[in-house]
């Protein structure tokens, strides 16, 4: 190597390396520090792009989520408050075959038939507190949809008014015909007819909140599964990646030396002066 005070060649090739080790230290920097190695366009633009558009999926399946989240918790208030009902149903049964018994004293009939009248009116807080998200099944008009995929596909839960209206119907059936011993043969009839409605209703709503259950654990697996293919795609391994950064630091100062003895080179010409 020639000795010249114009050009440190020594210097120029130790100021290259540092430079090399520094960027690769800034690099490595980041993704210990952000846990990515692909934190942005510019450590990668293809795969960042591919990445944001992933991330937009899952920001949508996050809705789909949400709202299949809340038709599984409509279908499961409704469907305890019908099992409710269809327990009361069982104890107006058995006050009924009470008030058949033709030797009941006056007041004795007047206390079941008061019973009564208490397990029917809790047969109509049921249907009015069914509600959840503000929705109630077995008082709505219409039926209500949930959002199922990122495509727009739903799923339904039908509406189940007619109990409402059949339980009212009942309520005031018992209060105006039913007040003889004779009278609960027929009353045990209408009884039985509610006992059907309720049933048909239970098993539509729990066939139709099974769906709504299994789309929403099939979308929750979905996202599970994306987010690890993201992650796969753009995740650093900080363990690895926090090896190499010693590494780096270590050239980087031996780089710093090489430098520093590189730059002291030309204060040697100096002896040949004195």
């Amino acid at each position: 190597m020639a000795n010249s005070v114009n050009t440190n060649i020594g210097a120029l090739v130790a100021l290259s390396s540092l430079r090399s080790v520094n960027s690769e230290l800034d690099t490595t920097s980041k993704r210990v520090q952000t846990g990515y190695k692909v934190a942005d366009a510019s450590d990668d633009a293809a795969v960042f792009a591919v990445a944001q558009g992933i991330r937009g999926n899952i920001k949508a399946y996050a809705s789909v989520q949400s709202s299949l989240a809340a038709g599984e918790g409509l279908g499961q208030v409704t469907a305890s408050a019908l099992s409710g009902i269809s327990d009361l149903i069982g104890d107006i049964k058995a006050k009924f075959a009470n008030l058949a018994d033709g030797s009941l004293t006056t007041d004795q009939r007047t206390v079941y038939q008061n019973d009564v009248n208490q397990l029917i009116s809790q047969v109509s807080n049921y249907i009015s507190q069914a509600s959840y998200n503000g929705k109630n099944l077995l008082t709505a008009d219409t039926s209500v949809t949930f959002v199922a995929d990122v495509s727009g596909t739903t799923l339904t839960l039908q509406t189940a008014s007619s109990l409402s209206a059949a339980a009212a119907s009942f309520a005031s059936q018992f209060t105006a015909g039913y007040t003889e011993a004779s009278n609960y043969s027929s009353a045990m009839v209408d009884l039985g007819t509610l006992e059907g409605l309720v049933n048909s209703i239970s098993a539509q709503v729990a066939a139709q909140s099974r769906s709504i259950t299994l789309q929403k654990d099939f979308v929750d697996d979905l996202v599970d599964a994306t987010k690890t293919g993201l992650g796969a795609l753009v995740d650093a391994d900080v363990a690895a990646e926090s090896a190499t950064l010693q590494s780096l630091q270590v050239r980087q100062q031996l780089a710093i030396q090489a430098l520093s003895i590189a730059n002291q080179q030309p204060n040697t010409l100096l002896t040949l002066f004195r």
